[in-house]
């Protein structure tokens, strides 16, 4: 057998548990003899590890999940004249605007404010994205996307009605944020794609 590592998870974060205070716990348990107790928080098993006394298997690599690599582009430069650039990765098969938000990369811009903007229904237009390269992953245009973007060119969309490929799609996806309000012009040869380093 091994040693089971736990972890106390919180609302919105997630922390190993102290061994003090399991140790505590079991310690003064008055319950039953062998049993374990935790005053708040919830439990999860995050992985176990072997004893060193038992025999190393080999462990074979798991196949990575197909993931999209995307590269965000800020409307404004960084202070050096540089494009601020978000790199992220997500499975395919989402919208652009749930991969976006999930990331925390500025989407709406000035109309993030409640009633600005329609949280996704495709009625309002104010989360259109450029699409500098991957088009070729993206779903064809809906005739929201069509009503809404008639006037701007072909490779602006609305990132709420935007799939990105399907579940098991790969590629790299660059995506300029809020173009209407682009203060600069750049080159994506320009720009560092290494979805390692995302910030």
């Amino acid at each position: 057998m091994g040693t089971l590592q736990l972890s106390s998870c919180g609302s919105s974060f997630c922390s190993p548990i102290p061994s003090n205070l399991i140790s505590h716990n079991i310690t003064t348990s008055h319950s039953t003899p062998n049993s374990l107790t935790f005053s708040r928080g919830k439990i999860r098993a995050v992985s176990t590890v072997p004893n060193s006394s038992e025999p190393a298997q080999a462990i074979e690599p798991e196949q990575e999940p197909p993931l999209v690599d995307f590269a965000f582009v800020s409307s404004v430069l960084l202070p050096d004249q540089t494009p601020d650039v978000h790199l992220r990765q997500a499975c395919g098969g989402q919208k652009l605007r749930n991969i976006m938000l999930d990331g925390n990369i500025e989407l709406y811009g000035p109309y993030a404010r409640p009633l600005l903007n329609c949280a996704g229904g495709g009625t309002c237009g104010t989360c259109m994205v450029e699409v500098i390269k991957g088009k070729e992953l993206l779903t064809p245009r809906t005739d929201k996307e069509k009503e809404h973007l008639q006037k701007k060119p072909k490779n602006w969309r609305l990132a709420c009605q935007t799939t990105v490929g399907k579940p098991d799609s790969r590629g790299l996806v660059v995506v300029q944020q809020l173009p209407e309000w682009k203060a600069h012009e750049w080159k994506y040869e320009n720009v560092l794609v290494n979805p390692s380093q995302s910030s």
